[in-house]
């Protein structure tokens, strides 16, 4: 399991945005790679301490944690780092406010990267929500590029080292009691230099093609979920793996029928007659009509619950309930043959009920009350 983000900065769950960077900037510099060469446990801490800083520094993400913890930034899309270069990559501002340079670490220079993830949203209906289906999809995704096998410079025009850094790809700059590297300009960091590009990809290594797609959507898929498809993201670099796909599921909602869970809500009006008299109603439900015995004597707001008649769950296709809610209207208008029914009714009602001596609650307490006591002021 993950750490608590807040533990791993050594901060209150209430902290600010300045107390989260200062706390980062703190662990930063106790756990750097330069500072702590060739030493594991301080590479991992200086990982997490940075993906703490990410998520909590981000106010949308550090509501999606606070709320829903780790699993709900996995579904959200968040994955972390994948290693200490991925760190100096995407906070390359941030370490030039903490030291002045971008912050590299020597040893990450000309390292293999994942590719970037994507993203793409599919269309649903409440039906294929419930039932399940296929989705066709394409996308534009880079691609390797085939002319110069994602190299970037056609065959036989090998690059050379770099004049500026020696081939190292790394420029080294001194602060106090330890050193920083950052990626030469000149070769972007790989410490080579391309004289001739290829010209189908223009020196990227990668093209641009249409991706063709058949996702599954599980049955009981809800709006907002994302599946993962591992390795169809973009191509990595250096020998890198293949970025994720997440395809992001928005299913429209039904007319009558509202979604909390995995159980189902619907509305049903009945007359205030109906009520009293109870009766045989046919429900809308996912799969069609049910059939539902309302009791005589009903209230308004009294809940009806039809076990394993709601959504299917996504892991282990355990069906939630359809819950029916009873809506008890009163008529607004009434004629004078139905007041007068209603009138009979009431006389009847009333003379079957015992008779109740009505006192009010004054009497009451005057009778039981005593004579009030002389407050003494002094």
């Amino acid at each position: 399991m993950k750490p608590c983000y807040y533990e791993v900065l050594e901060i209150a769950k209430s902290a600010s945005t300045s107390e989260i960077k200062s706390a980062y900037r703190k662990l930063a510099l106790k756990y750097h790679p330069d500072r702590n060469p060739d030493h594991h446990e301080a590479e991992e801490k200086f990982k997490a301490a940075s993906e703490a800083y990410e998520v909590l520094s981000d106010p949308q993400k550090r509501a999606i944690y606070d709320q829903y913890g780790h699993r709900g930034l996995e579904g959200s899309g968040f994955h972390g780092f994948h290693d200490v270069g991925d760190v100096f990559s995407h906070f390359s501002d941030l370490f030039e406010d903490f030291f002045g340079f971008s912050g590299g670490a020597t040893r990450g220079r000309q390292r293999a990267r994942r590719g970037q993830d994507l993203q793409y949203a599919v269309s649903l209906s409440f039906e294929e929500s419930f039932n399940g289906c296929e989705k066709k999809i394409e996308l534009q995704k880079s691609h390797h590029c085939e002319s110069c096998e994602g190299k970037g410079y056609p065959k036989g025009s090998e690059p050379v080292p770099c004049r500026h850094c020696g081939g190292t790809g790394q420029l080294l700059h001194s602060q106090g009691f330890f050193t920083i590297s950052t990626a030469c300009s000149a070769c972007r960091g790989q410490g080579r230099v391309v004289k001739e590009h290829c010209a189908e990809c223009q020196g990227s290594g990668l093209t641009q093609k249409l991706k063709k797609l058949t996702v599954k959507m599980p049955a009981g898929i809800d709006d907002g979920m994302q599946l993962c498809l591992r390795g169809e993201g973009d191509p990595g670099s250096l020998g890198g793996p293949a970025g994720d796909l997440y395809v992001l599921a928005q299913v429209a909602s039904h007319p009558k029928l509202k979604r909390a869970g995995n159980d189902l809500f619907v509305q049903e009006r009945l007359s205030m007659v109906r009520a009293a008299l109870g009766e045989t109603l046919e429900i809308e439900g996912p799969e069609g009509l049910e059939t539902v015995d309302i009791k005589a004597g009903v209230q308004h707001g009294d809940q009806i619950r039809l076990k394993g008649k709601g959504m299917p769950a996504v892991r282990d296709h355990k069906r939630g309930d359809l819950i029916v809610e009873l809506i008890v209207e009163t008529p607004r208008q009434l004629n004078d043959r139905q007041k007068a029914l209603l009138k009979d009714f009431l006389s009847e009602t009333e003379a079957q009920a015992p008779e109740v001596k009505k006192e009010s609650s004054f009497t009451k307490s005057s009778k039981d009350s005593k004579k009030p006591k002389t407050r003494k002021w002094f």
